[in-house]
């Protein structure tokens, strides 16, 4: 049933223009929105006065099988650099899921992610231990709350041999019949073998592949001592920066030399300012290649509106400073990436309507202020997903997100045992 929007204050993404009306959003899960001077009698009606309507908001690098991780139990002992935190916090974490788990997290985002205005998520998944079906469980979990999305497995060499087939296995099986990427964890821990098979995989599916680059400087400590290369060259001399639909995760620790072969490549960058200060390991400086760059929460958590707030902030010191208009472009890229690539799921009739009632006046100029200083995800009160109502004044249509969440409780409870 399609919805029609009365009273609506519609803010353009592209244009940032502004206009007040009704709007009857398509229920056709590729369709739109129209303005239109009368309701249809069979649409479901919103009075939407004194609210804002805008497109809903794309989250561009995520780790689902974090999800769990709140409040888990601690390491061991402190990790003292990256690697440490990866060995002791989430490759321990990654390698203890199955698939129970690894369902219950994608439940658990799938909520969040709505509830943050997010409808559709780039995800970068790893469960070393249980990769046979493990995107097939996210993929049913999110489409079943209705958020679209955007997989890959974590390629690794880090477990051996049998659990990387396992994962490329995995990951071929699901892009024959699903849109995914290719993914990868770091140069550091791929083989050049596996590299090469990757590739081969991503370019017999048609599509690209999603690494996290230089993140921290042993990525390039390894690649120079191992490679005798950095990075990024590595992946320009195999080939894996020609898709336009591939994704560099991270992209901190690199010299001008990298940093001009991404600006003179196909490829797309997602940055994460929150991760990378939990993690301590610098900043992304993005001023040669500022126009490739889009946002994503790397696991955090899921509000990509609050990711886009943490990066605007870091680039005053990182970048050279940045306007809330270029901040605003950062967080609404991920759009373009996936339109010009065609990846379905995040439609024109993907709409979020926020209760945001300023002290000061809204423009289409100022609205970039507005979200970089004002809105959050609490002014978040009814998301629409591919024309369906998907959150209504708070809570989650499509799903019984209180059973869901008592059952991801359990799933933690197995989980932090294992811990």
């Amino acid at each position: 049933m399609p919805i029609t929007l009365t009273n609506a204050t519609y803010i353009d993404r592209d244009a940032l223009s502004m206009r007040t009306g009704a709007i009857n959003v398509s229920d056709d899960p590729k369709g739109g929105i129209e303005f239109v001077d009368h309701v249809t009698e069979s649409a479901t009606v919103i009075d939407c006065a004194g609210k804002i309507v805008t497109p809903a908001f794309a989250n561009a690098h995520h780790h689902i099988y974090s999800a769990l991780a709140r409040g888990m139990p601690a390491p061991p002992r402190i990790p003292t650099n990256f690697v440490e935190i990866l060995e002791l916090i989430w490759w321990w974490l990654d390698k203890s899921l199955d698939l129970d788990m690894v369902r219950a997290c994608a439940h658990a985002v799938a909520i969040d992610a709505l509830k943050s205005g997010v409808t559709f998520i780039i995800d970068h998944h790893a469960s070393p231990n249980c990769a046979t079906g493990s995107l097939h469980a996210i993929a049913d979990a999110l489409d079943e709350a209705g958020v679209g999305h955007l997989l890959c497995y974590e390629l690794s060499d880090r477990d051996g041999t049998e659990r990387f087939e396992a994962g490329l296995a995995e990951t071929d099986a699901y892009l024959a019949d699903h849109q995914g990427l290719v993914g990868l964890h770091a140069s550091f821990t791929v083989s050049d073998s596996s590299l090469g098979r990757a590739l081969e995989c991503a370019e017999a599916r048609n599509t690209g592949v999603h690494i996290h680059v230089a993140e921290d400087g042993a990525d390039q400590k390894q690649c120079i001592d191992q490679h005798k290369c950095r990075v990024v060259e590595r992946l320009h001399t195999t080939g894996a920066l020609r898709s336009p639909k591939t994704i560099l995760a991270h992209c901190i620790h690199l010299d001008d030399h990298e940093r001009s072969l991404i600006a003179d490549s196909n490829v797309w960058v997602a940055q994460q300012s929150e991760s990378n200060q939990n993690n301590a390991v610098g900043a992304l400086d993005a001023r040669a290649f500022a126009d490739k760059v889009m946002i994503g929460t790397d696991g955090m958590h899921s509000d990509a509106l609050g990711a886009a707030r943490a990066s605007y902030l870091m680039a005053q010191r990182e970048e050279g400073g940045m306007s809330p208009r270029q901040a605003h472009d950062r967080l609404r890229r991920v759009h373009n990436y996936l339109e010009s690539n065609q990846f379905e799921g995040d439609s024109g009739n993907n709409l979020v309507i926020l209760d945001y009632n300023p002290p000061t006046a809204i423009t289409a100029d100022n609205w970039p202020a507005h979200m970089m200083y004002g809105l959050s995800r609490a002014h978040v009160e009814s998301v629409i997903a591919r024309g369906r109502l998907v959150v209504d004044r708070g809570r989650c249509t499509l799903v019984d997100e209180d059973h869901l969440l008592a059952g991801c409780r359990e799933q933690a409870e197995r989980l932090w045992e294992k811990l």
